[in-house]
């Protein structure tokens, strides 16, 4: 643990690497350069905390594997967690330099795309704040998410090139790099036992170094490790070529090696796109694979204790052949016979499904599993012949077998691979276990029933109020007389007894306030955009998608503005729609969703009839310190996805911490809340998941709903129209009224416009708003990333 370390020693240590590293002193340096320097002096202050732990004491450790960490900002996040946010700050000042504005020199580690790595990151802080020897694993991207631009209403992408800036916190441990072979040919060679070997020759091979990133338990008696995988190339260039001229071409090898980590999430809608993914996929777990069975003969010796040490956890689908990889090693390097590597596999291999939407339910193409991983082909047509056995042993049923095989219709289905090797499956909030349950994975549960559960999301706490919202964590100080909800977040139910406090309920509309104007200095800042800081702020904030349903909120705006023309006089409570999302690069629908969201915007914050009562704020570039800023200020979060689309959230987990109100459908996390809350607590509408089932059997008919509904048709009738940047948007009312209404936006609309509207009537009341606020934080408890951790640790990992 680190001991106290005053202001001046914080800042004689900052001045001494700013004159180590950059030749510069404080007064010279830039305000990144201070930020380096910082950052260097509390990840070295880390890694002595690292050096003195003994590894020996651990009897179990956790590998959480995910393709995603989304981990936003670390030098507050670190300095906090190490109790020296202070002395940092102190440090800065005495330098004559604003902290905040060191602080914002640091870019987000953007090394996800929404809730996996957001939650990821979460789940790393309470690994380290429990006492949890756990290592994170993803690739070190070179240009990880990217940075959203708006040019002529549109989204596009930009490289997000976040390492410059974040090698400060990156340690390379070239020591532990190790070499993944990609394609090549596998021979077959039994030896006089009659053992069966696999000779591979004829690769490609990749080196993968680990760069580490240190992750700092809150009270800093802990330090994790976040280990990611960078490719190179064995080797940086081809002499021959170079000298014959062939500049291009003498680094073709580097590049093709490199490209692996260039970007997350490369678009795979093309063969070329599909087999880098894959390659990522392979690289990832390959390396993550060596590196933890090199460490673990390292301490134990034996290979055969290892599922007795160690639990690899697969998020999603993604890292699906850490599976057949440790086969792999266990029979090709260790000896081990088919049934005894299994058995071990089985035993330290457990799942996580993040989202029932099939782009987390991968299928690879048969054909090119066969040529990049060759060996891992013959594993996993082992485990599909042994498990099409059982299944058939099982179900007496071709139809009930195709459906769960790993190969089937020339395709290698990942998610079934999990089911038949995994000791546990499960879900990320209740309702979203019984939908693993009861449909997508009902034939292999109804068969090993004790394979699945769930595990509700959580937060860091400590991040996602006490940073980010200091005025509202000072207020919980007081009124507990402790700041033990730090690590007992539990204890925020006490706030329920402050609801009915008239003083209690100004402090906290005051502070609400107060973080309006915060987030509206940021909205100047980021985007040139003056925010009505007098209206309710009401948020939907998340990753664009069409089942998440922003385009259901967009159609109640529309009408929201249509009612003021109507009766420009009329009653209306003041409110600006805070949206913030990327879509995918590929998703041309989601795009098109953001271009009318802008188009909207653009023409209600000209509309001088909206003017000072409806706003429309779409930020840019939407990441992890944007959020920070929106979060606080928010005081109504839209939950509103389809019924039994969104397996958990955790942004709404979020925004109720901070004191905002929730309208949401039955769905995801949503349902536990809406049981701690309640109807005068939180506001529910739309249609149940079996209500949907229901409706689709018998017949859904949008288009006679839009007939019989005069607001719909209106609605319907200004986006076919469109608005004042001439944009008209009648392709996504085609696809909405006559193209099946896939998520429902028209069967809900009547019940979401009619719910919105009982909300605002009640939260125009400050005293009721208030109150609202605090019941929302103090039921939020729950919520916490401490507990999720305490649960997998107990439940699935069986560690301590």
């Amino acid at each position: 643990m680190i001991g106290e370390i005053s202001r001046d020693e914080m800042r004689s240590a900052i001045e001494d690497k700013l004159c180590a590293r950059f030749s510069v002193t404080s007064k010279t340096a830039t305000d990144e350069q201070l930020f380096q320097a910082t950052a260097i002096v509390i990840r070295e202050l880390m890694s002595r905390v690292l050096a003195i732990e003994n590894p020996k004491d651990t009897e179990k450790e956790v590998h959480y594997m995910s393709m995603e960490f989304l981990m936003g900002r670390s030098l507050m996040k670190n300095a906090f967690n190490l109790g020296l946010s202070d002395a940092v700050i102190g440090a800065l000042e005495d330098m004559g330099r604003s902290a905040s504005d060191i602080f914002e020199e640091e870019p987000d580690a953007g090394l996800g795309n929404g809730g996996l790595g957001r939650l990821a990151a979460c789940y790393m802080d309470s690994m380290a704040t429990l006492g949890l020897k756990a290592t994170g694993y993803s690739i070190c991207y070179e240009l990880g998410i990217f940075k959203q631009k708006f040019v002529d209403g549109k989204q596009t992408e930009v490289a997000d090139n976040w390492r410059t800036a974040a090698e400060s916190w990156l340690i390379p441990r070239y020591e532990d790099a190790v070499e993944v072979r990609f394609g090549g040919q596998i021979s077959p060679h039994w030896d006089e036992f009659g053992h069966y070997h696999a000779e591979h020759t004829g690769y490609t091979a990749v080196i993968a170094v680990p760069r580490d990133m240190l992750i700092a338990g809150y009270g800093g008696n802990e330090i994790n490790t976040l280990r990611l995988w960078d490719a190179k190339s064995p080797s940086s260039l081809d002499m021959y070529l170079f000298s014959e001229g062939e500049y291009v071409k003498s680094m073709e090898q580097r590049t093709m090696a490199e490209v692996i980590t260039k970007v997350l999430y490369p678009a795979d809608d093309n063969y070329n796109g599909k087999m880098l993914r894959l390659k990522q996929q392979y690289f990832f777990v390959s390396a993550t694979a060596q590196d933890v069975v090199r460490k673990h003969i390292e301490k134990w010796g034996d290979i055969r204790s290892f599922a007795k040490h160690h639990t690899m956890q697969i998020n999603d689908t993604h890292t699906t052949l850490i599976i057949p990889e440790l086969m792999r090693i266990f029979m090709d390097q260790y000896g081990l016979g088919w049934d005894e590597a299994w058995s071990i596999v089985k035993e330290c291999t457990a799942y996580t499904n993040h989202t029932v939407m099939s782009e987390a339910l991968e299928k690879w193409p048969q054909d090119l599993v066969q040529q990049l991983v060759p060996r891992l082909w013959e594993i996993i047509c082992e485990i599909n012949r042994r498990w099409c056995d059982y299944l058939r042993e099982s179900f007496h049923n071709d139809d009930i077998v195709g459906r769960n095989l790993i190969i089937h219709n020339n395709q290698v289905h990942m998610a079934n691979m999990c089911l038949a090797a995994c000791y546990k499956v499960n879900g990320v909030s209740r309702l979203h276990g019984d939908i693993l349950k009861n449909d997508l994975f009902k034939d292999v549960y109804s068969l090993r029933p004790q394979q699945f559960t769930y595990v509700t999301n959580g937060i860091d706490h400590r991040r996602w109020l006490t940073q980010i919202n200091p005025g509202l964590h000072k207020l919980i100080v007081e009124l507990l007389g402790n700041d033990n909800y730090l690590t007992k977040p539990e204890e925020l139910i006490k706030l329920k007894d402050f609801a009915s406090d008239s003083e209690v309920r100004a402090r906290i509309n005051a502070i609400k306030q107060e973080n309006k104007e915060h987030f509206a200095r940021f909205a100047m800042r980021n985007d040139g955009i003056v925010l009505n800081t007098d209206a309710i702020m009401d948020v939907q904030v998340k990753r664009l998608h069409e089942y998440k349903r922003q385009l259901l909120c967009a159609m109640r705006i529309v009408s929201l503005q249509m009612q003021l023309h109507d009766n420009p006089n009329m009653e209306f409570v003041p409110r600006t729609f805070v949206f913030g999302a990327k879509a995918a690069a590929g998703y041309k629908l989601a795009k098109r969703i953001i271009e009318l969201l802008l188009s909207l915007a653009n023409d209600i914050n000209n509309d001088p009839v909206c003017k000072g009562k409806l706003q429309v704020y779409f930020v840019e570039n939407y990441r992890v310190s944007a959020a920070e800023a929106i979060v606080p200020a928010a005081q109504v979060s839209e939950q509103i996805s389809t019924a039994g689309k969104e397996a958990s959230g955790t942004g709404c987990m979020k925004l109720m911490m901070n004191g905002a109100v929730t309208i949401g459908t039955l769905d995801g996390a949503n349902v536990e809340m809406y049981e701690r809350l309640g109807d005068e607590n939180m506001f529910l509408f739309g249609l149940h998941t079996e209500e949907i089932e229901n409706m689709r059997r018998n017949g859904y008919n949008p288009s006679g709903i839009v007939a019989g509904d005069d607001e719909l048709k209106r609605i319907f009738g200004r986006l076919n129209q469109g608005f004042s940047d001439g944009k008209s948007y009648s392709d996504l009312v085609s696809s909405l009224v006559y193209g099946g209404d896939q998520y429902m936006l028209i069967a809900d609309y009547r019940s979401y416009a009619d719910c919105q509207h009982r909300m605002y009537e009640r939260i125009k009341n400050d005293d009721e708003r208030a109150r609202l606020a605090i019941m929302n934080t103090a039921q939020s408890g729950v919520f916490a990333a401490d507990r999720a951790i305490a649960e997998y640790a107990n439940d699935i990992w069986h560690t301590k």
